[in-house]
């Protein structure tokens, strides 16, 4: 029997490791995260949006129910029960003139930048704080009907009865709150927001300077005709 020489199989290699590659993601991996600094500028749009939204229809709301009809009465006359209203500018001007200011500060939020931008988102809500609590506080007011009782019978000790007082303040108040909403958005996330003044600053390059002018060649032909012009004689040497 012939000698049978065993022939090595060749074994596969172990795959050495190496020590500067990132591990193999395990299969069903979910993809990389978004950047945090897209995150971010997507919660910045987002609370842009917001805070203009709520500004703006804040004060929209506080400026029309303010103009509203407030509260009813009758007050006692010698013929009778004179009907009485009288509306939110009667009773208190304070939510639209703060509705104003707010709408203001709304404005000069992206018009300031650092400190001033936290002084004015303060100031929105401020004045949609007081917008909220002012108009509160003219829901239950009687002084408004009683003065125009006063001054439509000419006596001046007269009331006014079966006073009843309409929803609009309280509509004024939702408003105001949701003022102080855009304010509150503004001190927290105002930092990340635009400047609408950025565009328009200078970036500080500086101007590239104009050529110097040179002196005209005498040779040139139009040269030659401006000296004609002026009585000279180009031919001549100076």
């Amino acid at each position: 029997m012939d000698d049978v020489s065993a022939v090595p199989v060749p074994q596969p290699r172990a795959r050495t490791a190496d020590p500067g590659a990132a591990p193999d993601a395990p299969s069903g991996s979910a993809p990389d995260a978004t950047p945090a600094s897209a995150s971010d500028s997507t919660g910045s749009r987002r609370s842009l949006a917001a805070g203009l939204l709520l500004g703006a229809v804040g004060a929209t709301v506080v400026l029309l129910a303010s103009g509203q009809v407030w509260a009813e009465g009758r007050a006692a006359t010698g013929g009778g029960a004179l009907p009485l209203t009288a509306d939110g500018q009667d009773v208190t001007g304070a939510p639209a003139a703060l509705a104003i200011v707010g709408l203001a500060a709304l404005v000069a939020v992206f018009a300031v930048r650092g400190a001033g931008r936290r002084v004015v988102a303060a100031l929105l809500a401020l004045s949609g704080l007081g917008a909220a609590l002012s108009a509160w506080a003219g829901a239950s007011d009687s002084t408004a009907l009683d003065e125009e009782a006063a001054r439509t019978t000419g006596d001046a000790a007269a009331t006014i009865d079966a006073l009843t007082h309409t929803v609009w303040p309280y509509v004024t108040a939702a408003g105001g709150l949701l003022i102080l909403l855009a304010g509150v958005l503004a001190l927290r996330f105002g930092s990340r927001w635009p400047t609408m003044s950025g565009r328009y600053e200078r970036d500080g390059t500086p101007r590239p300077r104009k050529a110097p002018r040179t002196t005209p060649d005498p040779d040139r032909p139009e040269e030659l005709w401006k000296a004609l012009d002026r009585g000279e004689d180009p031919t001549r040497e100076g």
